[in-house]
């Protein structure tokens, strides 16, 4: 039989820290034990010391790093990104694309499909795509390329949802042209929809609800309608958009991008006190400027991406007249967000780990260091600074 791993020192569970041992066989966690329990005489042992065993981290939202941008579509760009996310403590990962040519979005997706069959060894896993833009409002594009910005058409939809099966979650604005039929292809598929980057109202927002399936909303706050930009179509009665009915529907799931930068800490609690640890993820939406120096780089594909520029740490457009994604992993949203909310750890890591692992509909495979889950482990010093990585009980080498 393989030699058993085991982990010991305060292990980060779902619900509290609590110091114990972790047994880990065949890349699965077979038990958890109290600290001070008996190890198996032939176990290797990895002990946190005054640090953290914490499950690894699971990214919902995130386009690239250390140069690369999943969208150029090419192993060398999804390989440095991988590697450089799971340096930041993720092992899983929804590979997100943005807007672009058709032939682009394919090519993305094509290559998700082979990572998600033949991991790269010491990067994060990928989980499967999200599938986000081009199906945006043009207005609420953000920092994405404005010229693909373009109306869900079914002969072109359908071509993408030939990937349904490597596909975690697919966004869509819902006042767009075709927004309906995609988010009901995308329903028979199987595949969850998001909305995001939308001016929806809160009458569209209860249809994409109630009638679609609809179940989650991309980064909070950020590129959405809310009761004063809908002012400007409608003087009165003033009406509610996707800000209104992200907070007011139980049934919908959101995230943040906590890095300090997006959201300031008001935001940060008012959005945990409405939706909870339980329906509120961390994201990094991180671009390809993670570990990069400040300067200009390119959101999308390097044919046709949108230019934008690091700075003070943060992505923001040439004209600094908006933000355009963070620059930072996982593991720096985790300080900032306790940091700024004042919230217990083992919240704050839940809300990278478990929560979107239940949001992908994976909670049961990994996501929380519990018996029977796949041993993605994370080794925190005690300033939450990420010292070694396991994925399926083997340590990735991150240097």
């Amino acid at each position: 039989m393989p030699t058993p791993v085991v982990f010991r020192g305060p292990i980060v569970l779902p619900n509290r820290i609590e110091r114990g041992t972790i047994v880990v066989r065949d890349g699965r966690i077979s038990e958890v034990l109290e600290a001070g329990a008996s190890l198996p005489p032939d176990a290797t042992v990895v002990d946190a010391g005054d640090g953290y065993l914490s499950p690894g981290f699971v990214d919902l939202h995130v386009h690239g790093g250390l140069g690369g941008d999943f969208m150029d579509g090419t192993a060398e760009s999804f390989q440095l990104a991988l590697k450089a996310h799971a340096r930041h403590g993720t092992t899983r990962m929804a590979i997100t694309t943005t807007v672009a040519k058709h032939e682009q979005i394919l090519a993305t997706l094509d290559q998700t499909r082979q990572y998600r069959r033949t991991p790269e060894p010491n990067g994060a896993r990928v989980m499967g795509a999200h599938f986000y833009g081009p199906y945006f409002r043009y207005e609420a594009r953000g920092a994405h390329p404005g010229a693909e910005v373009r109306p869900a058409v079914q002969q072109e939809f359908d071509q993408y949802l030939e990937y349904a099966d490597d596909l975690v979650t697919a966004t869509v604005a819902p006042e767009i042209g075709g927004a309906k039929e995609f988010a009901l292809a995308c329903k028979a598929k199987g595949v969850r929809t998001n909305v995001g980057h939308s001016w929806a109202t809160f009458d569209q927002m209860t249809e994409a609800v109630e009638v679609w399936g609809v179940r989650h909303i991309d980064h909070l706050f950020c590129a959405m309608s809310d009761k004063t930009r809908l002012r400007q179509f409608q003087m009165y009665p003033m009406q509610g958009g996707v800000l209104e009915a992200t907070l007011y529907f139980d049934e919908l799931t959101t995230e943040v991008i906590a890095d300090g930068r997006h959201l300031d800490a008001g935001l940060l609690k008012l959005a945990l006190k409405i939706k909870g640890p339980d329906r509120l993820a961390l994201v990094t939406d991180c671009s390809r400027a993670l570990d990069m120096p400040d300067g200009r780089y390119l959101i999308g594909p390097r044919d046709g991406g949108e230019p934008f520029v690091k700075k003070d740490e943060v992505g923001m457009l040439p004209d600094l007249s908006a933000l355009a994604s963070s620059v930072h992993g996982m593991d720096h949203m985790i300080r900032t967000f306790a940091e700024l909310t004042g919230r217990p750890l083992w919240e704050v890591i839940r809300m990278a780990s478990l929560t979107p692992a239940h949001i992908a509909g994976r909670e049961r495979e990994f996501g929380s260091l519990e018996k029977g889950k796949q041993a993605d482990v994370v080794v925190f010093d005690r300033d939450l600074n990420v010292q070694r990585v396991f994925i399926d009980g083997v340590e990735l080498q991150l240097k």
